[in-house]
């Protein structure tokens, strides 16, 4: 079946854990920040009906800790790193998948919060659990039925994914973050922009001290400031932002009218003016 929206429209928007959590406190949601948030989107919504979201969400202070603790990115240490796991045999297989299941219900209750505040805000939402439609493999999507969510895009309702634990064919289980599940996404969706806010306005040349903002970055330019970027402040087991920029350093060379933006979605108004396509932090494309 083929389901149409305005694909010149279509955004995907990640909150950030490190927005909507605190991640130096561990299972604390910012409901506060969650409820501005919200609130932008839904004023955009309001100036532009052809506006089309799917929009992500990471674990923050929730799925990050009880990830940690129970090395449940890495898979099974049996198939993985025999040697790393204190338990053998059965106790070390049961230890990983309660683990496993911990990560879920964390991730998962960090997720009602968010559609609380989704609800409170009057914007049509609703959650597309990974756990239950995506199978990785080594670390990467290798399937997902995506038909729920392009039926939701059809009919005006904002499809909400969020990092989580999904079962891998070579590492047992892991956790994809939400960036690896936008990865997957773009490809089968092909959206105009991929924007990630975080706490962060952007990506410095001279990370820590924060004085040299870059404005743009491309696959060309990106050697010169590749040292300087940082690392998650707090447990990030998904990696931080030098990870999350080379990931999507490559999507854009592989969809080259593809941009991505990284800014601060903590400063007043500044999710509205971002959707509303002010170029605010920095831009990643393609040159």
């Amino acid at each position: 079946m083929v389901y149409i929206w305005d694909m010149e429209k279509l955004i995907f928007l990640k909150l950030g854990g490190s927005l909507i959590t605190d991640k130096e406190r561990p299972r604390t949601a910012r409901v506060d920040v969650l409820a501005h948030l919200c609130r932008q989107i839904a004023d955009c919504y309001a100036r532009d009906r052809n506006l089309s979201l799917l929009i992500g969400h990471g674990s923050g202070s929730f799925g990050h800790v009880a990830a940690k603790k129970y090395a449940t990115r890495q898979g099974i240490p049996s198939l993985t790193s025999p040697n790393s796991f204190p338990l053998k045999g059965k106790a070390r297989m049961g230890a990983y998948w309660h683990g496993f299941t911990e990560v879920w219900h964390e991730a998962r209750e960090l997720n009602k919060i968010v559609m609380d505040a989704f609800r409170a805000a009057k914007i049509p939402a609703l959650a597309i659990s990974p756990s239950s439609g995506v199978v990785a493999r080594d670390g990467k999507v290798d399937s997902w039925s995506i038909e729920p969510i392009k039926r939701a895009l059809a009919e005006g309702i904002v499809p909400v994914v969020y990092g989580d634990v999904v079962f891998d064919e070579i590492l047992g289980g892991t956790i994809l973050s939400t960036e690896e599940l936008f990865i997957f996404l773009a490809r089968e969706l092909h959206p105009q922009r991929i924007l990630l806010a975080g706490l962060e306005d952007g990506i410095y040349a001279d990370f820590p001290a924060r004085k040299r903002r870059v404005a743009r970055v491309s696959p060309a330019s990106y050697p010169e400031i590749r040292r300087s970027i940082g690392v998650s402040a707090g447990t990030d087991v998904t990696g931080g932002m030098d990870s999350k920029v080379e990931q999507m350093l490559k999507l854009v060379e592989e969809i080259p009218a593809l941009a991505v933006q990284i800014f601060s979605g903590v400063g007043e108004g500044n999710l509205g003016r971002v959707l509303n396509g002010e170029e605010l932090g920095t831009l990643i494309y393609t040159n």
